[in-house]
């Protein structure tokens, strides 16, 4: 299944969340600027917070993947498709340029958010946290968001895309406490791929969008 629009995504995914969720205290996370497209419409029908948890990736030489995410605020996680073993070696061999670059991501980050684009606990104290993202290539980043809400205290972790790969929807089981996706996808290309327009602004938009429903609902 393929979108019109990041927009109209988030639409569907919102009609299909409202009911259960509608009157209960709900706080929506995104993942980076798309996702904030989808989570705008969820955030606007729920009458609740939107926020951005920006985070960055971690990789090493001669590494496919990624071995670890990092917030802007320097919550950590390592990536669940390597094993124990192979971070703990990974982790000892490219300690320095890990740490370097986790200095260096952040740095990035926090200049391109800035304040106005910071995640506040508080916001998400004792809420239905709705993570949202416009497409799961891997359970990836939301193990990060798993990893951020560990020392907060919520109600549930929910998890909504438009699609998600099998891998994705795997890994989402075993974190989230209620899980919605529209598609999944076997053969996963790229997030752009399933949406017949690119509508996402730039990042100053973005951050808009997110003060304006912030501003409506609180």
């Amino acid at each position: 299944m393929y979108f019109a629009s990041r927009v109209q995504a988030g639409r569907m995914l919102a009609a299909k969340l409202s009911p259960k969720y509608r009157y209960k205290n709900c706080a929506v996370v995104t993942l980076n600027d798309g996702s904030v497209m989808v989570g705008a419409q969820i955030a606007s029908q729920l009458h609740c917070v939107l926020t951005l948890l920006t985070s960055a990736e971690i990789n090493l030489p001669r590494e496919p993947e990624a071995i670890a995410s990092i917030s802007a605020g320097g919550t950590m996680s390592y990536n669940h498709n390597f094993s124990e073993g192979e971070l703990s070696e990974m982790s000892g061999e490219y300690h320095g340029l890990i740490e370097q670059e986790k200095l260096s991501r952040m740095h990035d980050m926090n200049q391109l958010v800035g304040s106005s684009g910071t995640i506040s606990k508080a916001l998400l104290r004792e809420q239905n946290v709705i993570v949202v993202s416009d497409g799961l290539k891997s359970g990836f980043e939301v193990d990060l968001v798993a990893e951020f809400l560990k020392p907060i205290k919520i109600e549930k972790l929910v998890v909504a895309t438009p699609f998600a790969s099998v891998k994705a929807v795997d890994r989402m089981h075993v974190l989230a406490d209620d899980l919605y996706c529209l598609n999944v996808i076997e053969d996963y290309v790229d997030t752009n791929h399933y949406y017949e327009t690119q509508d996402v602004p730039d990042h100053a938009t973005v951050l808009n969008t997110i003060e304006h429903i912030i501003l409506n609902w609180h």
